[in-house]
């Protein structure tokens, strides 16, 4: 299938060539969905530095009757929380968000992803910006939201999976997808640079959560209006871009959410092509959050850096892979032109790029002299940013394997790459005892490495961008109605 066959001619342009048409317009939306989300993780973080970092304010609150009722905004409030209620107010999150991560794809494959979008960025947007007001219930009380906070975001990537899978064509899966998902590096940059800003200014602390919470209900406008689950759900888009669109997106039979197949399980784990894309979304996670949840600790305790107190610091790693990730996108197109260039090339080429580049600065990283603070910055920012590439590789082959499953699919490895992203951090702790050692260090950056390594490795040989045989229901029309899969030799099962 190549573009060409499918463009449909309109006033001396093809439907593909608009600089902004409805599909860009569903993947904006998402950029700022995924932003939000993001921000609305790591704004606890930031937000307990300066909850906790007023000493005497928090004398005062303990001192002062006037500020033991109840205070609707929270405003004045400081709290005293512990180390050990710190790391529950901020796994909580991550323990409902795995919860949901296959439910949310399914749902959003059989209800619409612009529903479960809506609704799990609506839920959000409350419990954030209602979070000072739980804080004053106790630990437990605002833990517990922040769970469910977890639980309704949990469908945001599959769901995004599933819209991008009816949205995109082939050709533009990658570039879209990287559209869509770099959003997460933007909502990061914007709260990290911004929230300390805001805590110091005369709104104060809570309004980290108020302006982030406000933020979600204006989204929740433009995407009620602008926005749908599939392109011959929208009101305003062009015969011609919807024709574009279904022409290319698929070589295989997309499913009516009505008639959607039962998920073929059994088949979908026993292909290797997709027990190597589980294997390289969970090594990836496993170093891309090593990194971010120890780094801070590892450049503090070896270089007596604090990146924490320098919002530059702090953001520069995200702010690199937003840019770069562009800057793949660009050499992408230039790489598409090339005749012979395959889409399995294209996926490949670009995940190596993003997990083996990053694997020899981590083992770099490892050997920088101690006095020599900049350059572990630079290999930092390095293996953080040049990540990007995988947008174009493993990230969006779930949508190559299956358009009609992918949600589920991204349900299913963002879910298990998450349980990875939480052993990283114990993994860690057995083999580092004195967090001012390089040596130890060293082990836990070579090991990250071998994981990038072997991901790839995997993905790279088992890896495949053909539309696997488990996601097109059979070719006459009573089988189609039932939404039954072939068996693998396209016959009849």
């Amino acid at each position: 299938m190549t573009t060409a066959l499918t463009m449909v001619k309109t006033g001396g342009k093809y439907a593909n060539e608009k600089f902004l048409g409805t599909r860009h317009v569903q993947c904006i939306l998402c950029f700022f969905c995924l932003a939000m989300s993001y921000a609305w993780r790591v704004n606890l973080s930031v937000a307990l530095v300066a909850i906790t970092d007023n000493s005497t304010i928090l004398a005062q609150n303990a001192t002062d009757s006037s500020n033991s009722g109840f205070d609707l905004f929270n405003s004045n409030r400081y709290y005293n929380f512990t180390n050990a209620e710190k790391g529950i107010l901020q796994s909580s999150f991550f323990f409902g968000y795995i919860v949901t991560q296959v439910p949310g794809g399914y749902f959003a494959q059989r209800y619409g992803a612009k529903t479960m979008l809506m609704y799990g960025l609506g839920i959000a947007a409350i419990i954030t910006m209602l979070s000072p007001l739980f804080m004053q219930f106790g630990v437990l009380t605002f833990a517990a939201m922040r769970f469910v906070m977890g639980l309704a975001q949990g469908a945001v990537h599959p769901a995004t999976h599933a819209l991008l899978a009816k949205w995109s064509p082939a050709d533009e899966r990658g570039i879209l997808g990287t559209l869509c998902y770099s959003g997460a590096q933007f909502g990061t940059v914007v709260m990290l640079a911004t929230s300390g800003f805001i805590a110091d200014s005369v709104l104060g602390w809570p309004s980290i959560f108020y302006l982030g919470g406000a933020a979600g209900f204006l989204w929740m406008i433009f995407w009620y209006l602008f926005s749908a689950s599939t392109p011959e759900e929208h009101r305003l888009i062009s015969p011609e871009e919807l024709k574009f669109i279904t022409e290319s997106r698929s070589d295989g039979k997309m499913q009516s959410a009505e008639k959607l197949a039962p998920t073929p399980w059994k088949a979908i784990f026993s292909s290797m092509a997709f027990l190597s894309l589980l294997v390289v979304h969970c090594t990836h996670m496993f170093g891309y959050w090593l990194l971010l949840m120890q780094i801070p600790t590892y450049m503090k305790k070896v270089y007596d850096v604090d990146i924490k107190k320098g919002a530059l610091l702090s953001s520069l790693p995200y702010m690199t892979m937003l840019l770069l990730s562009f800057f793949f996108v660009w050499l992408s197109k230039v790489l598409q032109r090339k005749e012979g260039m395959s889409l399995s090339f294209n996926r490949k080429i670009f995940n190596s790029i993003g997990h083996w580049i990053p694997m020899l600065s981590l083992i770099a990283l490892g050997y920088v002299p101690t006095d020599n603070a900049p350059l572990a910055v630079t290999l930092l920012t390095l293996t953080v940013g040049i990540s990007g590439a995988t947008y174009l590789g493993f990230q969006v082959n779930h949508i190559d394997l299956s358009p009609n499953y992918a949600g589920t699919l991204m349900g299913l490895t963002n879910g298990a790459a998450n349980v990875m992203s939480g052993v990283a951090p114990l993994i860690v702790g057995q083999i580092v005892d004195d967090e001012t050692s390089v040596t130890q260090w060293r082990w836990v950056f070579l090991l990250a490495a071998t994981f990038y390594f072997f991901g790839n490795l995997l993905f790279v040989i088992f890896g495949r961008t053909e539309v696997q045989w488990w996601d097109s229901p059979r070719d006459n029309k009573e089988d189609a109605e039932q939404g039954t899969p072939l068996a693998p030799n396209g016959q009849v099962k």
